[in-house]
């Protein structure tokens, strides 16, 4: 018995479900810090313990009260009234004495301290160098989740050095589920370096990746609201499956969730600005059309791939285009060269080509996995060339047209179920991936693959 109890036990939840690139060039080379004083770091502790607390006591509640509610009124009631007579319930950490969300789009920290001020000293100089974020750095956003803590990784990936290591993290109030970068600081009037994360928790929490050791977003978008507090319930109301920054209108920020519908916040003014409730399933994924600002392409678990023109944002939800497909609809993604067409992953390892001129038809359909796709990822230098990975564990390597697509090469990374997959927005040929084992999140260069090089006639192959 002795020998069993030695050591930490090992996590029965660890896996990465989400992640996103930053460009390079875009990131202070020396983050912010903030600083914590031993006051406000016991009264954190405190009120840490004060949130526990009031969640144990809002469970009994909900035993006493669940009578004739369904599942989804419960979890409203817990969520708009659980000890709100001691804490304010738009906090999400619960530390009382910051400032109301509504008064303060910042990070409420008081003591952000200029790390370009910081003159280390010599025996942290070399530590030091390993926290300076180069200009040919990109950073990766990996959201882990390990039990039922969940945090924010910020990885430094350079492709010269072939180095990858992780520079900090920080905490999440929920597993996060969808990860966007954003160039868009509201309020300012230059440009930002920002993340947007999607939750299982309905409220979208914004971060400014040039502060590190942040303790709560820079802003939030939605509110559980509170009817003690008389503050009304805006945005989401269940969890947030997937966001779509809009390059063109950079204020403009798109959400898809459980709860079927479509937001399009508007950043500057932390509100909804349209919202499309034309659903009959959870919105699963969801993109801007890269060159037409209006024009927003939506997966759903109905089957439907729907495509919206928000300028009439009183039409928007009677009118849209409509494509559909065996199962649900797990991915969409716009072709970023040829932008009439698009790719759609299903639950059911399927991939689907249409093109938004021709409503209700689709150019191709190939079983390509086993089990549900996880990522779809087009290559803006090759427009033929087209990357898949599935929970199946496996990436694939597609050469296609309008007619048809041919399997090129395929890896196996032994990682468990690949959850995740992005494009390093410089490097369309690398790509990082989120799974259950370690390494848990991977950066791999398909030009490795000999054919791949041969099949798309490409030259130069990364380094061993």
């Amino acid at each position: 018995m002795a020998d069993n109890e030695e050591g930490p036990p090992e996590a029965s939840i660890d896996f990465v479900p989400a992640l996103c690139f930053v460009p390079r060039g875009v990131s202070k080379e020396r983050p912010d810090k903030i600083v914590l004083t031993q006051t406000e770091l016991a009264r954190i502790i405190g009120a840490t313990q004060n949130e526990l607390d009031e969640d144990d006591d809002s469970n009994d509640d909900e035993g006493e009260e669940g009578g004739n509610m369904d599942v989804d009124e419960e979890e409203d009631e817990d969520d708009n009234d659980a000890g709100a007579q001691n804490r304010n319930p738009n906090d999400e950490f619960n530390f009382n004495g910051y400032e109301n969300e509504e008064n303060s789009n910042v990070t409420s920290m008081a003591n952000i301290v200029d790390a370009d001020e910081q003159v280390p000293d010599e025996d942290e100089d070399s530590e030091a160098e390993d926290e300076v974020i180069q200009k040919n750095d990109n950073l990766i956003l990996v959201g882990h989740v390990q039990d039922d803590a969940a945090s924010m990784e910020v990885w430094v990936f350079n492709q010269e050095e072939e180095s990858l290591y992780t520079h900090h993290d920080f905490l999440l109030p929920s597993f996060p589920l969808c990860i966007e970068w954003m160039n868009h600081d509201a309020g300012s009037d230059k440009p930002g370096n920002m993340c947007a994360i999607g939750c299982m928790d309905p409220i979208i929490t914004v971060w400014d990746l040039d502060i590190q050791d942040s303790i709560e977003p820079t802003f939030k978008l939605g509110s559980k609201g509170s009817r003690k507090q008389q503050k009304p319930q805006y945005g989401h109301k269940d969890a947030v499956l997937d966001l779509s920054w809009n390059r063109n209108f950079e204020h403009i920020l798109a959400s898809g969730s459980v709860d079927q519908t479509l937001i399009l916040w508007d950043m500057d003014e932390g509100q909804p600005h349209t919202t499309i409730t034309a659903f009959e399933e959870k919105v699963q994924s969801l993109e801007f059309h890269p060159e037409e600002a209006q024009s927003i392409l939506t997966g759903c678990s109905d089957g439907y791939v729907r495509l919206f023109d928000c300028r009439d944002s009183e039409m928007v939800n009677a009118a849209c285009t409509k494509w559909q497909i065996p199962g649900e609809v797990e991915k969409v993604l716009w072709h970023p060269t040829q932008t009439n067409y698009f790719i759609i992953g299903s639950n059911d390892g399927s991939l689907h080509y249409a093109d938004k001129r021709k409503p209700n038809e689709l150019l191709w359909s190939i079983k390509g996995h086993n089990e549900e796709i996880s990522g779809v990822c087009f290559n803006s230098q090759k427009p033929n060339l087209l990357t898949s990975t599935s929970t199946e564990g496996t990436l694939k390597v597609w050469n296609f047209d309008t007619n048809e697509a041919k399997e090129v090469y395929e890896h196996e990374f032994n990682m468990g179920r690949l959850q995740c997959m992005r494009q390093c927005p410089e490097d369309p040929y690398t790509l990082a991936f989120g799974g259950e084992k370690p390494p848990r999140c991977a950066v791999f260069n398909i030009k490795n693959s000999i054919a791949v090089r041969r099949t798309f006639e490409i030259e130069d192959a990364p380094q061993e």
